[in-house]
């Protein structure tokens, strides 16, 4: 089945640091999942491992399918318009029309017509990253991973971007994993939110977001499973509570 991930007894360490220790994790295909913990634990780390930029140090991580990144600074190439930009993530496409209607398609699901021959430094943040995850969905990828796409966009432009993430996966389903310290975004957008240790980095707890997506930040679900997971991590006296 592809777009399943399986992370098992993963160790993670790099010389004299131990970044994760024992994380096993499994993600079912189509399934949201969202990965908090405080700065430094090895949030990018785990993405970076089911990536395949990374191998474990011990333990095994199995990954069925296709696999596309979304980074925190977006990653398009500033040479290339917005049209170059998307067809790189359908070069293995070689039926030039089928390619070209596969960005068309594109194009509109991410709602930019008109922008198709602007470079990016032409585009607003929002617009960058809705390119980027265009070519990230593109060519039938199986699994989306981010990396605090929207960490650099003002308050207003992320909550518009977690609606369009939602929308977009509604349109194109994907397995997906989500690294971010915004814990409002994660309860909003994900079917499960993961909450590591201190590195080295285990899993301390996980939620099950029941309700369906797409969900409003002020829905009752968001706003208990922001509780919850604020409380797990203790935040409001500054230490990480008990483990449960």
């Amino acid at each position: 089945m592809t777009g399943c991930l399986e992370l098992t007894n993963v160790s993670v360490s790099f010389e004299a640091v131990e970044v994760i220790r024992e994380l096993s994790l499994a993600i079912v295909q189509g399934e949201f999942v969202a990965v908090v913990g405080p700065s430094g634990c090895g949030k990018t780390t785990l993405l970076n491992l089911v990536a395949g930029f990374e191998r474990p140090s011990s333990g095994s991580v199995e990954c069925h399918g296709q696999v596309r990144m979304v980074y925190q600074e977006d990653g398009l190439f500033p040479w290339a318009t917005v049209t170059e930009n998307i067809a790189l993530g359908l070069r293995h496409i070689g039926d030039r029309r089928e390619r070209k209607r596969q960005i068309g398609d594109l194009l509109r699901l991410i709602r930019i017509e008109g922008f198709e021959h602007h470079y990016p430094r032409q585009l607003s943040g929002g617009m960058r990253q809705l390119v980027e995850l265009a070519r990230a969905l593109a060519g039938g990828s199986d699994v989306l991973l981010m990396d605090e796409p929207f960490s650099a966009l003002d308050y207003l432009t992320r909550l518009r971007m977690r609606n369009e993430l939602a929308r977009l996966l509604s349109e194109m389903p994907r397995t997906a994993v989500l690294v971010t310290h915004d814990i409002e975004e994660a309860a909003q957008l994900a079917d499960r939110v993961v909450v590591l240790t201190q590195r080295p980095a285990r899993i301390r707890h996980e939620f099950t977001i029941s309700t369906p997506r797409p969900r409003e930040p002020t829905d009752f679900a968001v706003v208990d499973a922001v509780r919850r997971i604020l409380a797990e991590l203790d935040v409001e006296s500054g230490t990480e509570a008990s483990t449960k």
